[in-house]
């Protein structure tokens, strides 16, 4: 006789959609990263601020209070003097993410150990950079970051021994 449906299928866990959803963010934020770092080697600081200029200095004069818009000019801007740190950064860190998402939305085992380790990595980062910079935005990512690896952690407590 075969097992019944019910049998051979997760039982649903609030827990369990969670962590797909969130390594899911994490996995489209890496690729986003990584392509934004390619974006910026390819064009070169220069070129990319002023191709970010062209689209924001007309919305900033029409509404000088667009915080957005005046953080992506901003953002650019800086770019001049850290380009190579800022691809450096921008494609590890995305290349890292995707990857870890990739294999932890596959159940491979061997990633659950190494994406606590790394992700940990990225909370301290995140958390050392809020307190230098004084930062509610790197604040944030690392407690998303701290969410996950609990996410992670409780996961891989499921998964069944080998």
């Amino acid at each position: 006789m075969g097992a019944t449906a019910l049998q051979t299928t997760k039982r649903f866990s609030w827990a369990h959609l969670l962590f797909l959803i969130t390594v899911a963010i994490k996995g489209i934020d890496g690729v986003i990263e990584t392509a934004l770092g390619a974006l910026i080697y390819a064009m070169g600081p220069d070129r990319l601020f002023f191709f970010i200029a062209r689209f924001t200095t007309p919305e900033l004069e029409a509404n000088p209070s667009n915080h957005i818009a005046r953080a992506v000019q901003n953002g650019a801007a800086g770019l001049a003097g850290t380009a190579g740190f800022a691809v450096f950064y921008l494609v590890a860190h995305g290349v890292l993410k995707a990857g870890i998402a990739y294999n932890l939305l596959r159940d491979r085992r061997w990633i659950f150990a190494p994406a606590c380790v790394i992700l940990t990595g990225f909370v301290i980062y995140l958390f050392y950079h809020a307190a230098q910079k004084h930062s509610l935005w790197a604040f944030g990512f690392g407690l998303f970051d701290l969410f996950t690896i609990g996410l992670v952690i409780n996961e891989w407590r499921k998964l069944p021994a080998r």
